[in-house]
């Protein structure tokens, strides 16, 4: 198994066999759940969080061994034609996504033969016939094969297909010799010469299934007209999506009869199609009417399953919900009066730090890597699959130089900890050279034409702290009216909210937060127009001043407000200041967190030293142990808690509240949660 897909066994191991009645492996057969009505899978989740790769492991466990087919909705084949393309007439996403299913499913697999799809072929040639041009008869060949290949792959339709779209082509030819035809009459003649001179007597008989079309009283040549000319006459209305409807029922229909009576794929799996990013209105185009046809009766043999970017979907308002580990032994799916309810959607959940640890070992066998490594990149990723692959990947090509030939060898290795991570290159695949691993992940998570924008407002806390900035630094940009389709843009994609932050998702945020790094000016720059965006002493100022390496603002504030605050509210502030990152290779905090420049630190005159460095060295202590990006520090936590016991006799109310924070802070640290304050 990919290193990848640890975690996903519920699925690989448990529900695709389950479904399928195969097993991820060999070819022992494993009894079906649901003999006759199939739950329509939706995989939910972020972006990162692995469905994706979990579809291509799905298509790779069944490739040859059971009809399989996998498409991603959002792919530019199925966005549209260029401009003056002459397929625009007869073409629509449904169609070309139809065709490339077909194809791919078709062929044969260990122990039986290829799958044969003439109700799909014969709409999907209909249709196209209304827009092939007499006068241009390679491309009617082309089109025409392209299509009919679904009837058979063998050797009879190789023959006998070739000389069929001649006399199409010849027949076009002779009603074009005088006044233009209607398209109902070149529909007609399209669909006479595809049941006489290419079907052979099982496949006419198998078209028979168009009578059943609305209007065609029966007649199967009659349904293929209307379905055509409703297609063609009425784009993107009610009567195109009625049209569709029936060419994913054509589908289905062709891969049940090859289930039943003598069909010769009885004793293989269900066919499995996979549909990935089906947020996209393909996705629903082909999903709906299959949930539509199964909550009405007309149920199949096919395994639909897609993923969703996100967690809901209005289409998906009466689905049966479930987490992923759910599905491991069972499937929680019944079905009610709802047509949506015949959709089980799995909600994808976090890699465990356990998962973390065996993909870096499998990346680091030697044990190379410090020993916290990967509990600190699950604490960076918060068990985002993509980002735990990229990071544990980028470690063990840098204490393994072989495993990644195209990284030069460095001559001072670099401590590796999720700071210098992600500046390290790392490469995923090996016909491409390494780039660094955090412009890597923000090539998966951000679209290019929005990484500049949200970058810079990386560092805003909110709305209106977005807007200050866009204002300031990106009026190239669009400036503050870019920035609430951004906020839309970050809900769409799920990347959660926060009272704090304008990008919420802490390791989207940090990787974003690099990148604005790496430009040290604008760096300064944002940072220090955020700072002067807030009147002196404001928490959210001090948290930009300590960003810019500013920390004396920062003890002042918290030394001169200790004993006039609240002491939970103290400790909230302290936390929050402490929040500002830090990206530079020089990090002095541990240092200064155990006292050991205390001996050359100067005090403003008339101050408390003993308790002025009491306070200088809690902060550190705890912007260093709250960084997603350092490695915890024994030493350092042990010092946190002395420091907060001590403080806790000097608060003249909080007493009670900072020595139990001595307790609970370096607690958190070493379970690996964040820092708990009142009210939490």
């Amino acid at each position: 198994m990919d290193r990848e897909l640890f975690g996903r066994e519920a699925v690989l191991d448990g529900l695709a066999p389950r479904l399928v009645g195969l097993p991820a492996g060999g070819f022992q057969q494993v009894k079906p759940e649901h003999a006759e009505d199939l739950p329509v899978v939706v995989i939910t989740g972020g972006r990162g969080t692995g469905k994706t790769v979990l579809l291509k492991q799905l298509r790779n466990n069944y490739r040859e061994r059971t009809p399989v087919a996998l498409i991603d909705c959002e792919h530019p084949d199925f966005a549209g034609l260029p401009s003056g393309d002459p397929r625009a007439p007869y073409w629509s996403p449904v169609t070309e996504a139809l065709s490339v299913l077909g194809q791919q499913l078709g062929p044969a697999v260990s122990g039986a033969r290829h799958i044969e799809f003439p109700r799909l072929a014969a709409g999907l040639v209909a249709i196209a016939s209304t827009g092939w041009d007499p006068n241009n008869g390679q491309r009617v060949r082309d089109e025409a094969m392209r299509l009919g290949m679904l009837v058979e792959s063998g050797s009879r339709l190789r023959n006998t297909g070739r000389g069929w779209v001649v006399k199409v082509a010849a027949k076009f030819a002779a009603l074009w010799a005088g006044a233009p035809p209607g398209l109902d009459v070149v529909i007609e003649s399209t669909v006479e010469s595809l049941l006489e001179d290419l079907f052979d007597r099982g496949q006419r008989k198998a078209v028979t299934w168009y009578g059943n079309y609305p209007g065609a009283g029966g007649n199967a040549k009659r349904g293929l007209n209307l379905l055509a000319l409703q297609f063609r006459r009425q784009r993107d209305t009610d009567a195109r999506t009625l049209a569709e409807r029936h060419l994913v029922g054509a589908l289905r229909a062709d891969l049940k009869a090859a289930y039943t009576g003598m069909g010769n794929l009885r004793h293989v799996g269900r066919p499995l199609v996979l549909l990935d990013n089906v947020q996209a209105p393909l996705g629903r185009r082909l999903l709906e009417p299959v949930l539509r046809d199964r909550a009405a009766g007309l149920y199949d043999q096919a395994v639909f399953m897609g993923t969703l970017r996100g967690y809901d979907h209005p289409a998906l308002r009466a689905a049966v919900r479930c987490l992923l580990p759910q599905v491991t032994n069972s499937t929680p799916w019944t079905r009610s009066t709802e047509v949506a309810s015949g959709a089980l959607a799995v909600e994808m959940t976090a890699l465990e730090p356990e998962h973390v640890r065996r993909m870096l070992d499998q990346q680091d066998p030697a044990l190379h890597t410090p020993p916290q490594l990967a509990r600190s990149i699950h604490r960076l990723t918060c068990g985002r699959p993509l980002g735990v692959a990229l990071l544990t990947r980028a470690a063990g090509q840098a204490v393994t130089p072989q495993a990644a030939p195209s990284i030069p060898v460095r001559q001072t290795p670099v401590e590796l900890t999720p700071r210098s991570l992600l500046g390290l290159p790392v490469v995923v695949r090996e016909d491409t050279p390494g780039r660094e691993t955090a412009t890597e992940l923000l090539g998966q998570f951000v679209h290019p034409a929005r990484l500049e924008r949200l970058t810079v407002l990386a560092a805003a806390h909110d709305t209106a702290d977005a807007e200050f900035l866009a204002a300031e630094r990106l009026d190239h940009d669009g400036g503050a009216s870019g920035v609430l389709p951004m906020r839309d843009l970050l809900a769409a994609e799920y990347w959660g909210t926060s009272a704090d932050h304008f990008i919420a998702d802490p390791f989207l945020r940090t990787l974003l937060l690099h990148r604005l790094h790496t430009d040290r000016v604008r760096w300064r720059d944002v940072q220090q127009a955020m700072s002067d965006h807030y009147p002196d002493g404001h928490p959210r100022r001090i948290h930009h001043e300590l960003a810019l390496g500013q920390t004396a603002f920062a003890v002042s504030r918290l030394r001169d407000t200790f004993r006039t605050s609240d002491a939970g509210a103290w400790l909230r502030e302290l936390r929050f200041i402490a929040s500002a990152p830090l990206f530079d290779t020089a990090d002095e905090r541990r240092a200064v967190a155990l006292g050991r420049t205390d001996a050359e630190q100067s005090v403003p005159d008339g101050t408390d030293r003993v308790f002025h460095l009491r306070i200088r060295r809690l902060l550190y202590s705890v912007w260093q142990l709250t960084d997603l990006l350092a490695l915890p520090d024994d030493d350092v936590t042990d010092k946190m808690g002395d420091e907060l016991q001590q403080l806790s006799a000097l608060h003249p109310t909080g007493n009670e509240e900072l020595w139990q924070a001595s307790r609970s802070w370096p607690q958190a640290v070493r379970e690996w949660r964040t820092l708990p304050t009142t009210g939490d």
